[in-house]
């Protein structure tokens, strides 16, 4: 490009490259870009002495809108699906960096209206979590972690430049939403109140830089047990051609990013029998998370010892809520190592030769534990230990339910279950 003069769009330049990428990938931004003013990156934020001024996030403001068309609450059974039917409203609220944080909503649920330049749409300005709630005995409803859940909503806001929150005024909104559609919390076991916030950057104006507005909002939806007739161990795939994360990058945050890209993987490894992927990283093939969760392997260690491993939080693993709940549950009864190390796919292959591997699983918010009974690597199949019956080992099984029932309020531990009163 000249320096006295701009250049009209009416021709492309090598048209040849740009539009078969196009087609292979979502290049529209960047042709778009190619007509776009350099903009400073710190544009999108004011300087620390004026954010002072900004409204924060304030719970006292909330406003609240009843919906006049109440949707028909589903049944809550087996059949049950996940993420498909919302509850009549939405919690919203939205921020610019002129004026801070507007009064918080809650709304009927509702279509969000973008502006097409929107930073979400093109650039993955946006990032998610992923909670539930649940009801007592007593009908009352209940939190797990809740603090975890902003703390990690919070750090993804901060990695993605977004704004970020007040977190125990955020924790009081969500709790007032729950109020509002309390009718759609199951109240049979196994039975839960998934919640999404989300937050993605609106600004109106193409350019990566940090953005001028976001919004913040909140839906929910009844979900049944993940698994429906009992623990279902799956076989997985380690997968060494593909990555989910690497050092420096999002693997920590809770992005949309990290989960498109992990899509067709999946998919490839589906069509080959396997439920899900094992990530792994390096050209020693440090074991990382498995789908989108984290993975625990327990075994016999090289030194005789039976220990729980999972590895560390270096930056590329995502802080998950279960797994942090699982390793506090299992160093507190003191039965065995609980650890938090690099470890190599080699390391497991031989701990199954020597007879040595006990059991290995996932940790997410969906499923609680999720037994692997397989792991396809290198062309051969290891066969994973779980249980006497098959389905899961005695660690998980144990796992699973005292996190049942300290999330269903039967039992406490420190502090994890929050009443909404």
């Amino acid at each position: 490009r000249g320096a006295a003069t701009q250049p009209s769009l009416k021709m492309l330049f090598r048209p040849n490259v740009l539009v078969p990428r196009f087609l292979g990938s979502s290049a529209l931004s960047t042709i778009l870009m190619c007509h776009t003013p350099a903009v400073s990156l710190l544009s999108g934020h004011r300087g620390a002495a004026s954010m002072t001024s900004l409204a924060n996030l304030d719970v006292g403001k909330l406003q609240i809108k009843q919906s006049t068309a109440k949707k028909t609450i589903p049944t809550f059974d087996a059949n049950l699906p996940f993420g498909k039917h919302f509850s009549d409203h939405m919690f919203e609220v939205e921020w610019n960096n002129a004026e801070g944080f507007a009064p918080p909503r809650i709304v009927p649920f509702h279509k969000l209206e973008l502006d097409p330049a929107s930073p979400c749409l093109h650039y993955g300005v946006q990032c998610f979590e992923g909670m539930k709630a649940y009801k007592d005995s007593d009908g009352k409803i209940r939190l797990f972690r809740p603090d975890m859940n902003m703390k990690r909503w919070f750090a993804s806001c901060t990695r993605l430049a977004l704004p970020t929150f007040d977190q125990e005024q955020m924790i009081g909104c969500i709790k007032e939403l729950l109020k509002v559609d309390a009718n759609w919390v199951p109240e049979q076991d196994g039975f839960s109140y998934y919640l999404r916030p989300t937050a993605i950057a609106t600004s109106s104006t193409l350019g990566v830089v940090p953005p001028s507005e976001a919004l913040f909002f909140v839906i929910g939806c009844p979900v049944g047990p993940y698994f429906k007739d009992g623990f279902a161990p799956v076989k997985i795939l380690a997968e060494s051609k593909f990555k989910r994360a690497w050092p420096g990058g999002t693997g920590n945050a809770k992005v949309g990013g990290n989960y498109a890209p992990g899509l067709l993987p999946q998919r490839l490894a589906q069509e080959k029998g396997y439920s899900q992927v094992l990530w792994l990283f390096g050209e020693e093939d440090y074991i990382t998370e498995v789908g989108a969760m984290n993975i625990m392997v327990f075994w016999e260690n090289a030194q005789g010892k039976k220990e729980l491993v999972t590895a560390p939080l270096d930056g590329t693993i995502l802080p998950g809520v279960t797994r942090d709940s699982i390793l506090e549950l299992t160093r507190a009864w003191g039965e065995f190592d609980v650890t938090e190390r690099a470890f190599t796919m080699g390391e497991v292959v031989k701990a199954a030769e020597d007879g040595r591997l006990i059991e290995v699983f996932g940790a997410g918010t969906a499923a609680i534990v999720a037994p692997i009974n397989g792991i396809a690597y290198q062309g051969k199949e290891l066969a994973v230990p779980c249980g006497k019956d098959g389905k899961a080992g005695d660690l998980a099984a144990r796992l699973y339910h005292d996190l049942c029932d300290i999330q269903y309020g039967r039992k406490q531990f420190s502090n994890w279950s929050v009443r909404v009163e």
